[in-house]
């Protein structure tokens, strides 16, 4: 009997099909970073590597975690419209390259999308029909709060600044698709993948149909 694994890397290879901008947006500290990480490790999603003008952590990678520009830079690309979103968050600039986009979906690529409301309502706006969107939420701001100090990486003033706008991002969670209370991370990371494989199949993304049905119809059976 098939396991998981092999039943999602069946239907993946099922076909040519069109590919998913799976959106996943949530409050600093919700835990969308840690998911987004478990479904790039768990590898039927490529990650869409946003372009930011904020300094790099001390974890972060240039080019992997994020393309880190400078503010000029960024005016340039979004005026050029080389951005197919962008939003100002906490300061700073952040979006996703146009072109990385357009040539993921075409060749059937799933995308994930670590981003803010912003740029999930921009993508939403611009290809209803690709985008699928998950809200992270925190089980309790008392719990949001011992995550964002846990991590050791941000000052008192910033973590205090990310939680006042905790509160108004998680006013957004309507607009999304699905949401998600992340209480306990194995369950919201295996409802993710249910979330992703279920929708990566729908019948609208699967090219492959028209032609299979044709040659079904057309068979002759002796």
């Amino acid at each position: 009997m098939e396991n998981t694994s092999e039943r999602e890397l069946n239907l993946k290879n099922a076909g040519t099909r069109r590919g998913v901008l799976l959106v996943i947006s949530s409050p600093s500290g919700a835990g969308k970073s840690t998911l987004s990480r478990l479904l790039l490790e768990d590898g039927h999603l490529g990650l869409s590597v946003s372009v930011t003008t904020r300094e790099p952590r001390p974890s972060e990678i240039n080019g992997v975690h994020y393309h880190f520009i400078s503010e000029k830079e960024f005016k340039e690309k979004r005026d050029n419209d080389e951005l197919i979103e962008w939003a100002e968050v906490h300061g700073h600039f952040y979006g996703t390259l146009r072109e990385t986009v357009d040539t993921a979906l075409a060749a059937g690529r799933d995308m994930l999308f670590d981003i803010d409301y912003q740029g999930a309502r921009q993508l939403q706006e611009k290809m209803p029909n690709d985008v699928v969107s998950i809200f992270i939420l925190p089980p309790s701001m008392k719990e949001l709060k011992s995550r964002l100090t846990g991590r050791g990486e941000d000052s008192k003033d910033v973590i205090d600044l990310r939680l006042h706008n905790a509160r108004g991002e998680i006013e957004h969670y309507k607009s999304y698709d699905y949401v998600i209370i992340n209480e306990d991370l194995e369950q919201s990371f295996s409802l993710i993948k249910a979330i992703h494989l279920a929708e990566a199949m729908k019948r609208r993304r699967c090219l492959y149909l028209t032609s299979f049905i044709n040659g079904l119809l057309n068979e002759k059976v002796e």
